[in-house]
């Protein structure tokens, strides 16, 4: 019997099977990301000796010289470990190395032993101290695992395009303790999707995750951040603040956007991440702080415990930093990173803004601006917020001003950049099927490929996110889908086609 309610009829087969499987995914998401975690903590207490004093304070005890080896040493590998999995033909992670885009371009088909190699990679370099986020291996560990399944089981394209999502949110959810914001992570940033059949797969994978997770990691708040009470000053910093973090959050989009856009290629590929993070390691010689994903940096923020001029640096280098990682093809997330910058970009705003009005603290200062910084550059407005709510455990005292800021920055950073920071990673052939009217993009979404066919004219070719085309659509197929092309709320003109080119 279906529901009358019109949300509920979103086409395809979600049914108590897929929820077993979320259940799979979700729970070997989570032991591979508290396996991963174990190693994160190895290597960065055989890299830096890290102690009960955290990655931060072994970083800034630690010489100038052991710095710069270390940071040579992680460029060496990053470049060995790239070279390894470019001629084994095993890179993992998507197509240009963004997750996104291998859900939505490549059907969520995810080579396992390549993507798994890659977390690995990512993780060490992150230990060793890339400016990168240690995110980027568990959400890759989970959307194998979610492929994996998925294709093991002959699933439809759209089946494992959702599956990866959920198993991505779900590594998310495990390595950061945020079941609600990893599965929301995972509909409205990877999937662009709140369709309320996906909410239950997605909220249990999540939560099995951090379940299994519990076995390897503390269970405890990621960022220990004071109490602060809502002022009228702290009200009208929000005010300001969010607008202004959109304009930070554009920016800091079309930075990593070019950062990634230029990836060396050949020969340069090997040399760059030896040459760029080796001179990250003579800036960390005066700056180290900008080393690693910037965990504690934020959190310093949060808490008020870093001066303006050290918040005047670090709102320019870490970013920088973060940007010259990506760019020489070092493997690392971007989730922490974010909210370190629009930490202290809030933290320096909180700054000023004492001097016009006083009463707003500074910590609170900082954990709204990176709330609404971190939701303007992902898109996901609404994961931002829950993520950093969980993250916190104490951000509903700020709730008000929070959202105030977040839609501010939503506002400013949609109109300036439409891409978020995931989309602006994936080259695709949006641009080419935009200006053919007989082309459309594989990643469009089903919707957008039926209003196409019903106002009439040429069944469209089918371009990959290179350009290159595919095929044609099925229009008939299309039109009338069968139950086996799965849930149409994830489906994308890519599964629907009728003559497949081939590719020499």
């Amino acid at each position: 019997m279906r529901s009358p309610q019109p949300n509920l009829d979103y086409g395809g087969d979600v049914g108590l099977w897929f929820w077993c499987l979320a259940i799979a995914t979700g729970m070997a998401a989570g032991l591979a990301a508290g396996l991963l975690m174990q190693l994160l903590r190895l290597v960065q207490s055989l890299a830096w000796g890290e102690g009960a004093a955290g990655f931060a304070a072994a970083v800034e005890t630690s010489s100038s010289q052991h710095r710069l080896a270390v940071l040579a040493g992680a460029g060496i590998l990053v470049a060995l470990g790239g070279l390894a999995m470019r001629r084994g033909g095993r890179i993992g992670g998507g197509h240009a190395g963004e997750l996104s885009a291998v859900i939505w371009f490549g059907g969520g088909r995810l080579p396992f032993i390549g993507t798994l190699a890659q977390g690995v990679l990512s993780i060490t370099a992150v230990g060793l101290g890339a400016s990168l986020g240690r995110e980027a291996a568990p959400k890759q560990a989970g959307a194998a695992f979610g492929s994996l399944f998925a294709r093991r089981l002959r699933l439809s394209p759209s089946h494992t395009r959702i599956l990866a999502a959920l198993g991505a949110g779900a590594g998310i959810a495990s390595v950061y303790e945020v079941p609600l914001g990893g599965a929301l992570f995972a509909l409205e940033v990877l999937l662009g999707s709140l369709v309320l059949p996906l909410v239950g797969p997605a909220v249990l994978a999540s939560g099995s995750a951090t379940a299994a997770a519990w076995l390897l990691l503390p269970d405890r708040a990621i960022y220990t951040v004071p109490n602060d009470a809502v002022t009228a000053s702290l009200f009208g910093f929000a005010v300001l603040a969010g607008p202004l973090a959109g304009l930070a959050a554009a920016a800091y989009v079309r930075l990593i956007a070019f950062a990634d856009a230029h990836r060396p290629s050949g020969a340069s590929a090997v040399l760059a991440p030896i040459i760029v993070l080796a001179l990250l390691g003579g800036v960390a010689v005066l700056l180290p702080q900008i080393l690693g994903n910037g965990k504690d940096v934020a959190e310093g923020a949060f808490t008020g415990g870093i001066d303006w001029p050290l918040l005047a640096l670090l709102v320019v280098a870490k970013p920088l930093a973060t940007a010259a990682c990506l760019g020489c093809g070092a493997p690392g997330g971007l989730f922490t990173p974010t909210v370190a910058f629009g930490a202290v970009f809030g933290g320096l705003l909180g700054v000023g803004w004492n001097l016009v009005w006083p009463g707003a603290e500074a910590g609170a200062c900082a954990l709204i601006a990176a709330t609404a910084l971190l939701a303007a550059a992902t898109h996901g407005p609404l994961s931002s917020v829950v993520l950093m709510l969980e993250l916190t455990r104490r951000l509903d005292s700020l709730m008000v001003p929070v959202l105030v800021a977040v839609a501010g920055a939503m506002l400013v950073a949609r109109y300036l950049e439409p891409r978020s920071l995931y989309a602006c990673r994936i080259r695709e052939g949006r641009a080419a099927a935009d200006a053919d009217p007989t082309a459309i993009s594989a990643a469009a979404p089903y919707a957008e490929v039926l209003r196409g066919l019903l106002a009439g004219g040429p069944v469209p070719r089918v371009l990959d996110e290179t350009g290159t085309c595919l095929g044609h659509l099925d229009a008939e197929r299309v039109r009338a889908p069968a139950r086996d092309d799965g849930p149409l709320v994830a489906a994308t003109a890519g599964d629907f086609l009728s003559s497949p080119e081939r590719r020499g």
